[in-house]
């Protein structure tokens, strides 16, 4: 079962940028892309890089460290079809952006 939080206000993160929050002891990577926020786990699987440090581009995220590549708007790694990181579903209410975490 999964468990709403807020993690921030819409101003909080500009379009085409992202930002790290901890919410219940986790580190997640927000994303706002033309308005529409997605969130991913915030710690690269590669090497533990901080996802929402690195350089978005469209809807395409390059870890700062080692240059992994994700799309966050469905948390699949950009080269290898295997990979899929952790996504959460996103809304927003008012001002309001939450997650919702298992």
């Amino acid at each position: 079962m999964s468990t709403r939080h807020r993690i921030a206000g819409v101003e909080e993160v500009a379009p085409g940028t992202g930002k790290e929050f901890v919410v219940d002891g986790r580190i997640i990577a927000l994303f706002n892309i033309d308005g529409r926020f997605h969130a991913l786990d915030g710690i690269c699987p590669h090497a533990g890089g901080p996802l929402a440090e690195g350089y978005l581009r469209k809807n395409v995220v390059t870890c700062p460290w080692h240059g992994w590549q994700f799309d966050v708007t469905t948390g699949q790694h950009c080269l290898n079809a295997r990979l899929k990181h952790a996504r959460f579903e996103v809304a927003v209410e008012g001002n309001d952006v939450f997650v919702e975490l298992p």
